[in-house]
């Protein structure tokens, strides 16, 4: 009764009457069905999830090992695991994600940036190889990708 306190995990809600303004730092899991202004960082090393609901909405930048969207973002996303943006979700910024799943519905208007980690746990970016182990300070996006602007790959044997 006493004895050692126990770290149990808990879900922190953002009800949907609700809005807060300022930076929010959790563990765990976040839950957000009401407006958040200001940004959200996870603890480092964890495996945290933030999850912004249909009714959710936030303005500014999420950074968490896991997220999962189906509301609204406006600001940069950061994952360094798994980002899945379900049929509603509305991103205005860039998603640097490690592994994204995206559901018919959603959108991106910004760029989608894929950061690997290494086996080290050393941070690496495909595009342009132009982040090789520090961390990228800010991306402007002048417009979405489009079919057009993504070079062709090389040519397909038995292929015209």
């Amino acid at each position: 009764m006493f004895g050692k306190k126990k770290s149990e995990a808990g879900i922190s809600l953002i009800a949907n009457n609700c809005e807060v303004s300022g930076d929010l730092r959790f563990k765990d899991q976040l839950l957000i069905n009401g407006t958040v202004k200001g940004n959200i960082y996870a603890e480092a090393g964890s495996k945290a999830q933030v999850t912004v609901s249909e009714k959710g909405m936030v303005v500014g930048d999420i950074q968490a090992p896991n997220v999962v969207i189906n509301g609204s973002v406006i600001g940069d996303i950061w994952s360094d695991r798994h980002i899945e943006l379900a049929a509603n979700a509305q991103i205005k910024g860039n998603v640097h994600y490690n592994v994204i799943e995206m559901v018919a519905g959603s959108w991106v208007e910004g760029s989608l940036i894929h950061d690997r980690h290494d086996q080290a746990g050393t941070r690496t970016q495909d595009a342009a190889g132009s982040l090789k182990g520090v961390e990228r300070q800010a991306v402007v996006a002048d417009k979405p990708a489009t079919m057009e602007s993504i070079p062709a790959g090389p040519p397909v044997a038995g292929g015209a």
